[in-house]
């Protein structure tokens, strides 16, 4: 049979947050390469244009299907929300697979619809374990990949995660991870001086993305953090685009109140990731991030007790700290980091190397996988 005969349903991706759309692109470019037909639903889960509409024309997407223009709200009523909307949207197009990926409400919400509809579910970025249940983000990786027919990992430990957890071992894929197959394909585009003039920036900084409930939700805990996020701009000058959520808190706790603090509105994907490769360091509680620095060769913060990504630090740039840890950290960044600003070469790290599949290959090997698959 022809590949290109295989898949007469469409294809559903279901796309939510920023990290989504990175990661769908190279998948969607893929499987349109093997002639799937394909439907993009974007549930408006981010709906400021700068945290959604902005990715699809700078990653080269479709325009969306459909957009459900859910928007934010507590998790039970966004997921609600969610829920109804792509009962709908499934139910009227008979999907063959619907496609999530990560871990945010949308990924779960899609997951819990496609099953009770009998439609196949396909988990990019599976297996991924926080082992923090306190975190919103780990519900939803769990109970996705149980529901999920088929589970595409990004690094080995995943896989281990799933078998410990029942999943059945031949669900599980090892396919590599998309969101760096986007990162390579545009890396001629990242400019950082370019975003230095456009935002009046300093030639040396370090950046900041700060948006987990843990970090910023408790004013009490935001103004913590503020403090020492101070304590880090008395290093550096610190460079941090603001992403909607904690915004009103961290601003209530001060977080303008320091000269040398530089507070921008939520960037596009090549400005951000450009700013991200001419930093000295990174400060973030962002999963993502910690996957995007260690290919760009950037020393990375976290600010959590834990990550779903240990890979970033034993094959990467990654180090866990707790507040009290990150001027100290920073510190010391900024010490045996280069003082020019100049972008590393991807992938640089003293005595490092990449994760294993993270060539920017994943899209195409993710696309085999889903065509063998439907072909059965």
């Amino acid at each position: 049979m022809n590949r290109r005969e295989i898949v007469l349903a469409p294809i559903v991706h279901v796309l939510g947050a920023r990290p989504n759309f990175v990661k769908a692109a190279p998948v969607i470019s893929a499987l349109a390469a093997a002639g799937a037909e394909q439907a993009v639903i974007h549930t408006g889960q981010h709906y400021d244009a700068r945290m959604s509409e902005v990715f699809f024309d700078q990653l080269g997407l479709p325009e969306p299907d459909v957009n459900l223009g859910v928007g934010s709200g507590g998790h039970a009523e966004q997921t609600a929300a969610l829920m109804i909307g792509l009962e709908k949207e499934f139910t009227g197009r008979s999907p063959a697979l619907v496609i999530v990926y990560g871990d945010v409400n949308s990924t779960i919400a899609a997951a819990l619809v496609a099953a009770k509809l009998h439609i196949p579910v396909a988990h990019v970025e599976a297996g991924l374990r926080s082992f923090d249940m306190t975190m919103p983000e780990e519900v939803n990786r769990r109970v996705t990949d149980q529901l999920s027919a088929l589970c595409l990992v990004t690094s080995p430990e995943a896989i281990g995660h799933l078998a410990a957890e029942g999943v059945p071992v031949e669900r599980a894929h090892l396919v590599g991870n998309p969101m760096i197959d986007t990162l390579l394909a545009n890396l001629d585009q990242f400019d950082t001086a370019a975003v230095r003039a456009a935002h009046g920036l300093p030639e040396r900084y370090v950046l900041a993305t700060m948006h987990r409930p843990a970090n910023v939700d408790a004013p009490e805990t935001a103004a913590a953090l503020v403090r020492h996020l101070h304590g880090v701009a008395d290093l550096a000058d610190l460079v941090i685009p603001v992403h909607p959520r904690g915004r009103a808190n961290l601003l209530a706790a001060g977080l303008d109140e320091h000269d040398r603090v530089h507070i921008l509105e939520p960037l596009g994907y090549i400005d951000f990731i450009a700013a991200v490769r001419g930093a000295a360091a990174v400060v973030t509680d962002s999963g993502g991030l910690q996957e995007e620095t260690t290919i760009l060769g950037v020393p990375c913060l976290t600010v959590r007790p834990n990550t779903e990504r240990p890979i970033t630090i034993t094959h990467g740039t990654n180090r866990l700290v707790a507040f009290e840890e990150l001027v100290p950290g920073v510190r010391k960044c900024l010490e045996g980091g280069s003082a020019s600003g100049t972008a590393a070469a991807p992938g640089a790290r003293a005595g490092g190397r990449r994760p294993p599949l993270w060539d920017g290959h994943a899209g195409p090997r993710i696309a085999d996988v889903i065509m063998e698959y439907l072909g059965e």
